[in-house]
């Protein structure tokens, strides 16, 4: 879908479909009240019968109003509070979208600028504005005979004062990347296991970088891994057909003598469990355990778009968890890149061991800043259920940094403790560290331990195992998150 933004007159716009906000109440602001002086009180009659009272996301569409040049005039209710809340601004889009989409005009104008939202400005307000309808028109069809009925909506034309121009059209140029980074998350993390596996996300990410000269890939095979000595990574991988991948992808946006920011996804493309293999009921979702390294292209991606002046490296540790007569089994010690021994006493909690290489690996490039993100824990879910990403990390800037940037793109997370009295849970008879910390503080304990391979730099870990996908029933798929936040906070350190 096109966005576009213009700065004139509601009423002399020739379009298919004009949207004016109504307050609870029937109240009209600055742009309403032109439509209905240039409508002859055209609105205020349809609101006196009683059609519409303005309730938040409440929808009137009026037809052929006079010496408009809008064909149609949808209303849509604001509700009665001064100022909407982000998730009020997103039920309010997301009824307008509904009904646009079902109507035969191809553009629609919004003159919803007016419409105040909390602690956003011109261009927050029009960044959460443009994701929103971005994303409510994904579809992915890619696998069924019979294709979604094509939406006859292709342009939105966000109307705005001169004086605000300029911000929103920055707000929009943003958020479109955005979205585009998320339509690509939610494409790779919807794709089936048999089709993304880790070579397939190499390829990718080969693809992702053709046209850009500033961007180089380099794919480490199981042969290079071996050499690197990422015994930990490799566990994971060896009981399956297909070979692990280490995606390294080097963005050169600033200075050469800048020191980069790191992404390092968690790219597990099936997770049956290993040995310690999970239940058979939901299984089919352990498709997403990848989409920590979805993420982490569908940020890239928005920053290519954007050719942010910042220099990005991003580590994709890839592979899938099978049970075979090869697969590591409970009990198993294995050396990791970094030295330490582990003992995995539970082959379920593979991602920490193919992360805890990666983040190794992420030290010979000197980062300023390291984020790792992994659908890592199901007890990040019991913890801050689908609405919160889990953030741990041990530099309390990096950390409110990130906090600050999910709280601007309303892609929220949430800190939890690493204190020292954790990583005792860790403590195994036979290595340096076991791969699981028992039952209680299961998030953090796996924070702990992905620690233990990150003090040589500022480093932060976002457990995303319940906002990365919706879970069961027909509107189950993957959300594309964190990809507002992450980008967010790259667009925070290049206005730095």
């Amino acid at each position: 879908m096109e966005f576009i933004v213009k700065s004139a007159r509601p009423e002399t716009l020739k379009t298919a479909t004009l949207v004016i906000a109504v307050g609870e109440g029937c109240t009209l602001g600055e742009t309403a009240k032109a439509i209905d002086s240039a409508s002859a009180g055209a609105i205020s009659t349809l609101l006196k019968r009683g059609d519409l009272s303005g309730k938040l996301g409440q929808t009137l569409l009026a037809h052929s109003l006079p010496n408009l040049k809008a064909e149609r005039v949808l209303l849509v209710g604001t509700g009665k509070d001064a100022e909407l809340s982000d998730r009020q601004l997103r039920k309010l889009l997301g009824a307008v979208y509904a009904v646009l989409k079902g109507l035969g005009g191809n553009d629609a104008v919004l003159a919803l600028g007016e419409v105040p939202v909390k602690n956003r400005n011109s261009y927050g307000k029009t960044r959460l504005m443009v994701e929103t309808l971005a994303d409510s028109g994904y579809q992915f069809d890619r696998f069924k005979s019979q294709k979604a009925e094509s939406i006859a909506l292709k342009k939105l034309t966000l109307l705005s004062t001169k004086a605000t121009q300029a911000e929103v059209e920055r707000g929009a140029k943003h958020a479109q990347a955005i979205a585009a980074g998320m339509a690509f998350t939610k494409d790779l993390g919807n794709l089936p296991p048999n089709l993304c596996h880790p070579s397939f996300l190499a390829e990718e990410a080969k693809t992702l970088a053709k046209g850009h000269k500033n961007l180089k890939v380099e794919i480490l095979d199981e042969k290079k891994l071996k050499e690197l000595g990422a015994g930990a990574f490799l566990a994971v991988s060896q009981g399956s057909e297909q070979p692990p991948r280490m995606i390294v992808l080097n963005y050169q946006g600033g200075k050469k003598t800048e020191k980069p920011f790191a992404l390092v996804g968690k790219g597990v493309t099936f997770d049956t469990g290993g040995i310690s293999i999970k239940p058979a009921a939901g299984m089919d979702e352990m498709k997403y355990d990848m989409c920590g390294a979805a993420s982490v292209l569908g940020t890239l991606r928005a920053v290519l778009e954007l050719q942010l002046p910042i220099n990005l490296v991003c580590l994709l540790a890839c592979a899938e968890n099978m049970p075979s007569g090869r697969a590591t089994r409970p009990g198993d010690i294995v050396t990791s890149m970094s030295g330490q021994t582990v003992e995995i006493l539970n082959t379920d909690a593979e991602g920490r061991l193919v992360l805890c290489d990666t983040l190794t690996y992420a030290e010979r490039f000197k980062p300023q800043a390291v984020i790792d993100i992994a659908t890592l824990t199901g007890a990040c879910i019991v913890a801050l259920g689908a609405n919160t990403s889990g953030l741990m990390g041990n530099d309390d800037k990096l950390l409110e940094q990130l906090l600050a940037a999910g709280r601007s793109a309303d892609d929220r997370a949430w800190q939890l403790p690493l204190f020292d009295e954790y990583q005792e849970q860790l403590d195994s008879p036979f290595a340096d560290i076991a791969n699981i910390g028992g039952p209680k503080a299961g998030t953090i304990t796996a924070g702990c331990f992905l620690s233990r391979f990150t003090k040589n730099y500022h480093w932060a870990h976002l457990d995303i195992a319940g906002t990365a996908w919706v879970s069961g029933g027909k509107d189950k798929g993957a959300t594309g998150r964190p990809v507002p936040l992450l980008t967010q906070y790259l667009l925070d350190r290049s206005e730095a």
